[in-house]
Order: structure tokens, then C-alpha cells, then sequence
């Protein structure tokens, strides 16, 4: 197969070619340092304070769409074919302050300032997609950004007030649209990138049979599908990645579908390519999708890769074994498909052997009688990783639980199914008792450790009181609220 040597991308609507791009080199780092960009400020260095935060515009299905994400876990070679907008290009004729800057200035929305062209971008992000935003949905968009001396009150008050000053129809990522989505389109060539020294390789495979072949001849090669965890392998471990094989790019692990039995996601589609089809099949997931990380990682970060890199914390793997979800693998042109809760076999050890990848999630369609929950703990509500995290499923058959799926994460070294709390459960009338007894169950099941997220006693301590609260959130006879919502 031929294949190219360079990327090529738009840069503030301007055609970029890079030669040789590492597979570690971040956007970050090109931005800064290659182009003297330096409004895109470095805190963290691990998509965790928003101050990098760039947008990124890429061709979909429904066409152009831009998504705020960090520029200092994306690695530049993903960026092949997109379109990178950063603050200095929010500039109007004669320098005149863009309508979000303005209504931050207006609102007092910095002081400081080191944080602010991040809140910028996502603000800007928000407001071309929702113009009229509420601040529930203000606080959403910036659980990505921290200010540790402005306050979040004036930047909401400013990204409220954004319309005031203009309008998206008018801004020039619309009116350019049409000419960056055919400059785009002219960047699809269909051809695989190598790219990079030998010893720091970037492999861009042309689709998905590509990245099977590619597979076979480099197994042990490091998979970036959004590279929320690996990004911090290089920028905080300084762990060497190369081979790099990046799939992101892939529109065959991207796709999101329904069908008569389930939904079906491909192992490169983002937390928020999947958002809308978790909402409407699995709506007791939204609060839960919403407390994963922040904007930018759900926009870059997959469901794939969490399962894939198989953390004893991730946030999906529970919630998608209790609804009895299905993984996809795939080695060359062979594929096997097997239960989620046993690809899990012990701590940083999958089901997974040298050259294979996952390649899709089924999730079966909720059951009648099906009563299904979504718990995290964490230090922090938002953006944070998870101390326990839990799926429950428990189906009722006229007042009996008939079945019922427990998976914990957090508390083994692997995503794990709470298996003595479901016998304690099984076959049992729906009441208070039998979930209690469930709950004194879960030492059978675990032992959890310590360590600097949570105790060991904290942990189980939370799980038991975890499956007390599924009884009470689900309970038709219980009037004392549980669950607190935001309107």
C-alpha cells in the first residue's frame, strides 16, 4: 500500500503540512512552540484545568462539527484532516474583541487571566451550538475549566449575556463553512500515514481492514484511539508510545446505531458521539455521562479505549456489564465476541492477545421490568476519577427480583460483579430487608485497598450504602427523596 509521510490540517483556516511528526508531539507543544501561539496556555498537561483548551472542527456524518478538547494530551498526528481553531483566530477586523471576550470583559469574568482563553474557547464552543444556553448547561460545558481566583459566577453571568453581543450566523466559523468543509474534503485521500523517526513511529491506518493488517504487523504497537489516557503516559511518565497506531480518524469505529436489539459502539466513537443514543435507550446513564470527565475528554476520550486499557476504575466498564453488554475483538479478519465481564481477567491483563483490537460494544435493549442504576463516587462531582463506581440491573417479576446484574469498579483489581450480593438477592421480594442483607453481603466479594482516592473501609462502606440507595431511588413506596436534580 502507498502511503504518506506528512499530516495536513487547517490551523485557523490556514493549510498546515507537517513532515515527520512524532507520535508523541502535542498539539500543545506544536502550537506554542512551532507556531509562537501562545494564547493556548500550558497548566496541568493532563486535560484537567482547560487552560489548552483549542476547538477542533472535523467532518461527520451530519458535516462540520467543532468540539472544544485539550491540546495537551491531543498528539498532533490525530489532528490529520481537521480543522484546529485556537484563541488568537476569535479576533475581528481591526482587532475587535470577539462577542465572548467581550462579554467576559463586560461581566469582570477574569482577573488573573492565565485561565481565561480556555473558558473563551469553551464558552465560544457553547455558544455556536446553543446561543441562548441555560447555566445548568453553562456549568456542564466548563466542568473542563478551572479558574482558582476569578469565581465561576461572572464567567456564567458572561457566558449567559453572550448573544447580546452577536450572533453565531455571523461569526466566521459559519460564514467560512462551506470553504473549510470543501478544503477538508480535499485533505481525504484515503491513503495510510507513517509518519516520524523509527524510534518515535506515527501509523495513521487508511481504514479499518488497514488498521487490522497494520495490527498483524506491528501486535505490540501502542492503540490512541482519544488518548485521554495515554496522553498522560507521555506528558506525565514520559513513557515511549511508538509505535503509535491512531484510530480516531477511523468513520468505522466511530459509528453510534441502533437496531431492534440494542445499541451497538464502535471503539473509537467519543463519549459524546454517543451521548444522544445513551440518553434515549438508557436514560438513567445521563447524569452518570455527564460526571465523566469534563467537555474536552468527552470529546476526545472513547468507550472503547476504557475498556480496552482495562483500569479497575474506569467509568464505563461497570455501568455497561450490568447491563449485559457484549465486546466485539477482531485479529486480522477474524472476530470473537464474548461477555464484557470476561475480558477483565486480573489487574492490567485482558482477554485481549498481541495484534487484536476492539473493535465494537453491543449493549442489549433494557428488559420489561428492568430497573436499572448508575453510581459514582469521587473527591470531586465533576471531572473527577471515580473512588467506587457501580452498575445495577435487577429485574422484577410480579414483586420478584428474576434477575439482577451487580458490577462494581473501584473496589477489585479488575471491573468485577458483586456475585454474593446477587444470590442474596435472587429470587426475593423487593424490600428493604433483602437489599440490606445484600449490602452485608459485598464483604464476600471484595477487598477493596486503600490508597490516596479512598479507605479500604471507605469503599465498602460506599458500595453497601450504594445498593441501599438503588432500593430507595427505585422503591414506588418511598416519599423521602434520595436523588438530588438540577433544573
Amino acid at each position: 500500500m502507498t502511503y504518506r509521510n506528512n499530516i495536513h490540517f487547517l490551523l485557523n483556516g490556514k493549510p498546515v503540512t507537517v513532515a515527520d511528526a512524532g507520535a508523541d508531539q502535542t498539539l500543545l507543544d506544536f502550537l506554542r512552540l512551532t507556531k509562537r501561539l501562545t494564547g493556548t496556555k500550558e497548566g496541568c498537561a493532563e486535560g484537567d484545568c482547560g487552560a489548552c483548551t483549542v476547538l477542533v472542527g472535523r467532518l461527520t456524518d451530519t458535516g462540520l462539527t467543532y468540539e472544544p478538547v485539550n491540546a495537551c494530551i491531543r498528539f498532533l498526528v490525530s489532528l490529520d484532516g481537521c480543522h484546529v481553531v485556537t484563541v488568537e483566530h476569535l479576533s475581528g477586523p481591526e482587532g475587535r474583541l470577539h462577542p465572548v471576550q467581550q462579554a467576559m470583559v463586560d461581566h469582570h469574568g477574569s482577573q488573573c487571566g492565565f485561565c481565561t482563553p480556555g473558558f473563551v474557547m469553551s464558552l465560544y464552543a457553547l455558544w455556536m451550538a446553543t446561543p441562548e444556553p441555560t447555566e445548568v448547561q453553562v456549568e456542564t460545558a466548563l466542568q473542563g475549566n478551572l479558574c482558582r481566583c476569578t469565581g465561576y459566577e461572572p464567567i456564567i453571568r458572561a457566558a449567559v449575556a453572550v448573544s447580546r453581543y452577536g450572533t453565531p450566523t455571523a461569526d466566521h466559523l459559519n460564514t467560512e463553512r462551506d470553504q473549510v468543509i470543501s478544503q477538508l474534503r480535499a485533505l481525504r485521500d484515503g491513503q495510510r500515514v507513517v509518519t516520524g523517526p523509527a524510534d518515535n513511529q506515527a501509523i495513521l491506518p487508511a481504514d479499518v481492514d488497514d488498521l487490522a493488517e497494520v495490527l498483524l504487523a506491528h501486535p505490540k504497537a501502542t492503540i490512541v484511539a482519544g488518548a485521554t489516557d495515554v496522553g498522560l503516559w507521555v506528558t506525565k511518565f514520559l513513557r515511549p508510545i511508538s509505535p503509535a497506531i491512531f484510530i480516531g480518524h477511523l468513520d468505522g469505529l466511530k459509528s453510534v446505531r441502533q437496531d431492534t436489539d440494542g445499541l451497538v459502539i464502535g471503539a473509537a466513537a467519543t463519549y459524546t458521539d454517543c451521548q444522544n443514543a445513551i440518553a434515549e435507550i438508557f436514560p438513567h446513564l445521563t447524569p452518570y455521562w455527564d460526571r465523566i470527565a469534563g467537555w474536552q475528554v468527552r470529546n476526545m476520550g472513547t468507550v472503547g479505549g476504557n475498556i480496552a486499557n482495562g483500569s479497575p476504575i474506569g467509568d464505563t466498564p461497570p455501568v455497561l456489564i450490568a447491563l449485559g453488554a457484549e465486546v466485539t475483538l477482531r485479529h486480522g479478519a477474524t472476530r470473537r465476541t464474548m461477555p464484557l465481564q470476561d475480558f477483565f481477567i486480573d489487574y492490567g491483563k485482558q482477554d485481549r492477545k498481541p495484534g487484536e483490537f476492539v473493535e465494537s460494544i453491543r449493549v442489549p435493549r433494557p428488559a420489561p421490568g428492568q430497573r436499572d442504576a448508575a453510581y459514582k463516587i469521587s473527591k470531586r462531582r465533576d471531572e473527577d476519577i471515580s473512588s467506587v463506581a457501580v452498575g445495577i440491573s435487577v429485574t422484577l417479576t410480579e414483586g420478584v427480583i428474576s434477575s439482577c446484574c451487580i458490577a462494581f469498579g473501584g473496589m477489585a483489581a479488575t471491573p468485577k460483579r458483586a456475585a454474593a450480593a446477587e444470590a442474596a438477592l435472587l429470587g426475593q421480594s423487593w424490600s428493604e430487608q433483602v437489599f440490606d442483607k445484600a449490602a452485608q453481603a459485598l464483604p464476600q466479594d471484595f477487598a477493596p485497598l486503600s490508597d490516596w482516592r479512598a479507605s479500604a473501609d471507605y469503599r465498602m462502606l460506599s458500595a453497601q450504602n450504594l445498593l441501599r440507595r438503588f432500593f430507595l431511588d427505585d422503591d414506588d413506596a418511598t416519599t423521602t427523596p434520595v436523588r438530588l436534580t438540577t433544573a
